[in-house]
């Protein structure tokens, strides 16, 4: 199968070896997405509300540059440094997202790169009857 690279201005650049995201198929995989803002390529120095925010912003612009959008989401692995910002990533997560959400892992971790308090990926669908 063909790979497409998907590439956005709208979101921060790789900061590794990575691509943004990878179309093979109808799936895009698209890459951990920190609060980095997209011009600066900083850090968003801020609580975990505005990091989140930063991150299913630039999450958008990514599946907008892969031909979808949020609603194509089918799978998010959502990464923290503090499980105890569970109840506020998912009450942010309900202001980007509509029933029937996309499957997903919250996952605790130690630490994320840049110090990001927050990382998502995810796994969107183009098919027309997604």
């Amino acid at each position: 199968m063909t790979r497409r690279i998907i590439q956005t201005d709208q979101a921060p650049a790789a900061i590794g070896p990575y691509s943004q995201a990878v179309q093979v198929g109808d799936l895009v995989f698209i890459s951990g997405q920190i609060p980095l803002d997209p011009v600066t390529m900083t850090l968003v120095e801020a609580d975990i509300d505005t990091q989140t925010r930063r991150v299913f912003d630039n999450l958008r612009h990514v599946c907008v540059a892969a031909g979808g959008d949020l609603a194509s989401i089918c799978k998010l692995s959502i990464f923290m440094t503090d499980l105890g910002h569970f109840a506020t990533v998912n009450s942010i997560m309900t202001d980007y997202f509509a029933e029937p959400y996309p499957a997903r892992a919250a996952v605790g971790v130690r630490e994320l790169p840049k110090g990001a308090m927050v990382e998502v990926e995810a796994i969107l669908s183009l098919a027309e009857d997604r």
